[in-house]
């Protein structure tokens, strides 16, 4: 029933066409529903379900900013204190639960690229491009606790059973083991370049993420080195351990520019790809100035495909999350080819949270289900994501900022549609939608982006069932949703009531005149005809679109040879994909007036009967119209004409003069002519033997009028026939014949 009302609605909103507007008969409507169309528009306050429905999503709160660039590199202590590592002056900052932060150390490097704590309190923090490992205890006291040969820290992990510190290094891809003295030897030499994260097992066993090769090894504390898993991506980017024994990694493809890659022998840089991936590399060169380039990009669209098995299923990804069994079996839970993962964060209630490097949006992945947009960031990007007892916390690059991932739902939000593109100049129709505690808003312009040329933004439509659009008529429309909370926000879930399911727009393009192109002329004797398509009579009573049960509607027609015919086939189109009708007129060279030759034409051919045009040459014109999609008076027209075109069904003439016999030879001249065509191929036989070519006396075979010199040689005295055929250039063929008495001798 409510579907009904809201077609009424459409319906009776499209019939109101204002005078001397010409729109295209059929309407053209707008659906959002799903989860990548809707992902494609800008969510502030708003999450997406797996199904592509709007709630209000988890308040999203500014905890802290840290006035720098980027945070690489994050991490809780004991209790409950957070440390987050930056970028490009290498400062760390430590917020309370109360939210006051501070600036704790000020390194001498310019990135913070790893952090950890022990159970003491004690902050570690790995620092590049100069490869140090400082200690800062709780007293504020900070040393270097290790200076390992290797330039880069990209990992820290902290084992607290054992009191044991363990750094991922790049250049190298060496996992070193530190005492609680600050004495460290090498635990694994992975032969990679780059370890770009770590973890521990509760048995001791070390995890490491490796680029450009993508694997996770398992180390081990003797040191033992075993590939436990060999990703399709390049680089881990991040690892967690789940109490089962499992483990998700978050892979980084190759196209997504590596963080690591190449990190050694290079001029000394710091590089930020367009996904927000850093790039140290180094050289030994002192003073070198470090170049830093930071884009953002958006997501296009969010690939959410679900639980795959097996490792195709990442193939050509920005990035994926992988999901490790005890077992060493694996599974793609996630992947995207449009953004980079970031941050990582496993919950108690089994779901994953991923940051990414589009909008800073955080995905919210559970098993056996698509993604949930959960929240979109301020930032462009969410590099890590913390937990705090409860409570979860969300860091951001560009700029780097700390902020906390509320269970309550925002009062309100706001989500902005991808702007539609109409092709043409467009009347709007009616805006519907499925949903509660929402009202909608749209505006229009001639730009392909909003700009201060658009219109405002429309008073608010609140009528679900379907309300006029009052923007004005342009190329563009955009569309923007206000959900609002009705219980005030004092219900503690993770989204309020109000709820937009879909949003239905329709519109009406302005109707374009269609257009014929190429008119092509097929050689003399080809014949066209439409081959049937055989439908089943249900399907045909049942006003569907055959098309839609698999019956393929575009056959090519079936050609076949037909003497004298002439088939004309045309290009045409139409702008607003408008069903089209042609007529096609004729009229005789030197001739003004058009005459009607075929009506009614809804295949873009035609053939000429041989016995429907006398003999002549004429002038073809092909005129198009939308007249089946358009009212009468709003139809367009287009036409086109040939270039001039010889219908002859007349064959040639031919004329033999007096042979001229000496001996066994004998020479022949055939006089040839053609009213309408050219002479273009000559040939003879001797007393029925092959046919043998013979070019015209001139040389050339171009014009109406041709002689042809025969020489017959023959091989015994007597009578004998020479036979002479020739043909025009419509196809047409004559044939004549002469008798020769040959005498003996030469």
């Amino acid at each position: 029933m409510f579907k009904r009302s809201i077609l009424r609605l459409l319906i009776g909103a499209l019939c109101v066409l204002l005078a001397g507007f010409a729109f295209a008969g059929g309407p053209a409507f707008w659906e959002i529903s799903k989860q990548e169309d809707v992902a494609r528009g800008d969510a502030q306050g708003i999450s997406i379900a797996d199904n592509g429905a709007m709630v209000l999503a988890p308040a999203f709160e500014l905890v802290y900013d840290t006035k720098e660039a980027f945070v690489w590199s994050s991490t809780v202590d004991a209790s409950g204190n957070i440390y987050l590592g930056t970028g490009h002056e290498g400062r760390i900052y430590k917020i309370g639960k109360d939210g006051a932060g501070r600036l704790l150390y000020d390194s001498p490097e310019l990135d913070v690229t790893a952090l950890t704590t022990d159970p003491q309190g004690n902050i570690y923090a790995g620092t590049s491009p100069d490869g140090k490992i400082y200690k800062i205890s709780p007293d504020g006291k900070t040393e270097v606790f290790y200076d390992p040969a290797d330039k880069y820290i990209w990992s820290l992990a902290f084992d607290s059973s054992k009191s044991l510190l363990y750094a991922g290094t790049g250049g190298k891809g060496i996992v070193y083991r530190i005492d609680r003295e600050g004495k460290g030897a090498v635990l694994s030499d992975t032969n990679e370049t780059n370890i770009v994260s770590l973890a521990v097992e509760k048995n001791g066993d070390i995890l490491a993420g490796s680029d450009p090769s993508g694997l996770v090894f398992r180390i081990s504390p003797s040191g033992k080195t075993f590939a436990l898993f060999d990703s399709p991506t390049q680089e881990i980017h991040s690892l967690t351990t789940l109490p089962d024994g499992s483990i998700y990694a978050l892979g980084i493809n190759a196209q997504a520019g590596s963080s690591r890659q190449n990190s050694v022998g290079l001029s000394s840089s710091t590089r930020i790809s367009s996904d927000g991936v850093i790039t140290l590399s180094s050289d030994d060169q002192e003073g070198s100035t470090p170049s830093v380039t930071v884009q953002s990009t958006d997501l296009s669209a969010m690939l959410g495909q679900g639980k795959t098995q097996g490792r195709s299923s990442a193939d050509g990804a920005k990035s994926a999350l992988f999901h490790i069994f005890p077992d060493g079996g694996s599974e793609v839970v996630w992947n995207s080819r449009d953004t980079v993962g970031f941050g990582l964060r496993a919950l108690p209630d089994g779901r994953v949270l991923v940051g990414t490097g589009s909008k800073g949006r955080i995905y919210s992945i559970a098993k056996n289900r698509s993604p949930t947009l959960l929240v979109q960031s301020p930032e462009d990007q969410t590099s890590t994501i913390l937990a705090v007892g409860e409570e979860l916390y969300a860091t951001s690059s560009n700029a780097g900022k700390l902020y906390r991932l509320s269970n309550k739902p925002v009062e309100s939000g706001t989500y902005t549609s991808p702007v539609r593109d109409a092709k043409f100049n467009a009347q709007w129709g009616t805006i519907a939608w499925r949903g509660s505690g929402t009202e909608l808003q749209t505006r229009s312009g001639n730009t392909e982006s909003p700009d201060a040329t658009w219109s405002d933004w429309s008073p608010s439509y609140r009528a679900a069932s379907g309300e006029q659009i009052t923007s004005p008529r342009a190329r563009f429309l955009q569309w923007r949703a206000i959900l609002r909370n009705s219980s005030g926000g004092n219900k503690r879930t993770t989204t309020g009531n109000a709820i937009l399911q879909s949003v239905v727009i329709a519109y009406l393009p302005r109707n374009q005149q269609p257009e014929v192109g190429s008119i092509t002329i097929m050689p003399p004797g080809v014949a066209m005809a439409e081959q049937p398509v055989p439908v089943d009579p249900s399907i045909s009573s049942s006003g569907l679109d055959p098309q839609l049960f698999g019956v393929a509607l575009t056959v090519p027609p079936r050609r076949f040879y037909q003497k004298g015919a002439r088939t004309l086939v045309w290009q045409a189109s139409d702008p607003n994909d408008d069903p089209l009708v042609f007529k096609l007129f004729y009229r005789p060279l030197g001739d003004n007036e058009w005459h009607l030759l075929a009506d009614n034409l809804t295949q873009a051919y035609y053939t000429i009967d041989a016995n429907k045009i006398p003999d002549g040459s004429y002038q073809f014109k092909v005129l198009a119209s939308d007249a089946p999609g358009n009212p009468e008076s709003l139809a367009l027209i287009h036409e086109n004409v040939t270039d001039i075109v010889e219908i002859d069904n007349t064959p040639p003439v031919i004329s033999a003069a007096r042979p001229v016999v000496k001996g066994l030879t004998a020479e022949i001249d055939f006089d040839t002519s053609d009213t309408t065509s050219r002479i273009v191929k000559g040939e003879f036989s001797i007393d029925g033997g092959a046919w043998l070519l013979v070019f015209p006396i001139d040389g050339i075979a171009d014009s109406q009028k041709e002689t042809f010199k025969i020489k017959a040689v023959f091989q015994t005295a007597g009578e004998h026939v020479v036979a002479f055929r020739c043909s025009d250039s419509s196809g047409n063929v004559a044939a004549s014949k002469i008798t020769v008495k040959a005498a003996g001798g030469q």
